[in-house]
Formats: C-alpha cells, sequence, structure tokens
C-alpha cells in the first residue's frame, strides 16, 4: 500500500493526501482505509473531520457502510489545488502582490497558457 505522509504538514496538504488516497484507491474507502493509506500518525478523527469536510465542500461523496461510511472522491487532483490556492488567495490582505509574485515564477510556456485561458475565459462572456 501507498503511503501519503509527508513530515510537516502545511496548511491544505492534508486535504490533498486524503483526496490522492481516496483517488489511489478506486473505490469507496472508509475512514480507516484512507488513514492507513495516509499513514498511522493521523488520528482516526483528524482523518473523519477532513472526510466530513470534503464530503461538504463537494470534492467526496459518501455512502453507509455499516454504522461507517465509505467515501470516494468526486473531483481530479488539479480541481483540489485549485481550490486549495483560492482559499489562500481568500486568506490572504492583497491578491494583486500575491498573483504578481507567481506569475512572475512562471515559465515563458506557463505564461502563454495562461494568457490563451483567460483570453478563451473572456470570450465565453460572463457565467
Amino acid at each position: 500500500m501507498v503511503a501519503y505522509r509527508s513530515q510537516q504538514r502545511g496548511r491544505g496538504d492534508l486535504e490533498q493526501q486524503v483526496f490522492a488516497a481516496l483517488a489511489a484507491g478506486g473505490r469507496p474507502m472508509t475512514t480507516g482505509e484512507v488513514r492507513d493509506a495516509i499513514g498511522a500518525d493521523l488520528a482516526y478523527t483528524t482523518v473523519m473531520t477532513v472526510l466530513a469536510r470534503m464530503q461538504a465542500k463537494g470534492l467526496a461523496t459518501r455512502d453507509r457502510v455499516g454504522r461507517s461510511y465509505a467515501y470516494t472522491a468526486v473531483v481530479d487532483d488539479a480541481a483540489v489545488t485549485a481550490h486549495q490556492i483560492h482559499r489562500l488567495l481568500d486568506a490572504r490582505g492583497d491578491r494583486a502582490a500575491i498573483l504578481t509574485r507567481f506569475a512572475s515564477g512562471l515559465s515563458p510556456e506557463e505564461s502563454r497558457l495562461l494568457v490563451d485561458l483567460l483570453g478563451a475565459d473572456s470570450e465565453a462572456g460572463p457565467a
């Protein structure tokens, strides 16, 4: 079984690790199975809380299995990462400074891709 652990987790890292374990499992997984896949250093209740929050955000579904729930990932890893970027932007004060720093670190190819994506988004009009 693959372990999805790190020595020191940053904010949002645990949610990504839980998501990765669900996605790699390829089937509905109980809280205990997810915890085992991530690493036994986590409390069962910690993993249960993360799974419940992911379900509330629409990132996972859950089905009753006996007295517990089995969870399934419903979005891909890119969507989870994008969600976390939005959360970080919401939590910080100066979006322009953060986005400027981010954009300055992009490669020329990534910059072109971002410009193309933004152009396609603006051509589509408001949602």
